[in-house]
């Protein structure tokens, strides 16, 4: 049985854990998705695998480029727009995955979550 992306979002989102925390361990999940499905890519089921693991991450980047957008979003603006060309880069991928699988293609997705998430649990020393 398998989540809705955004209820698991915000039902996480609604406990103790920072913005930031959660974002990181939405990102861990896609990647882990996305690297099972590399792990097992020979399986019977990889075609249906393939689809989810690229699915659910595109939604929590689609997540994260509406916030980019927004006119309120407290980043500055050179760092939300490196970003949003980051999620441009990964709907590509995902959408050229998707028409020709191969493994070595998630990779990247896998690395790019990995590194973010990273990022995003470390926290900014207060001045």
């Amino acid at each position: 049985m398998s989540l809705n992306p955004i209820n698991a979002y915000k039902k996480v989102g609604q406990e103790t854990l920072s913005g930031r925390d959660v974002e990181a361990m939405v990102l861990l999940k896609a990647a882990k998705k996305l690297q099972d499905c590399q792990d097992n890519w020979e399986s019977a089921d990889r075609d249906q695998k393939l689809d989810e693991s690229l699915k659910f991450n595109q939604l929590i980047w689609s997540i994260f480029q509406s916030e980019l957008a927004a006119e309120d979003n407290p980043l500055p603006k050179p760092l939300r727009v490196s970003l949003l060309r980051l999620s441009a880069f990964i709907d590509g991928r995902s959408l050229e995955t998707l028409a020709y699988p191969a493994s070595e293609k998630l990779t990247i997705l896998i690395k790019i979550n990995r590194n973010i998430a990273a990022g995003l649990r470390q926290h900014p020393k207060a001045a």
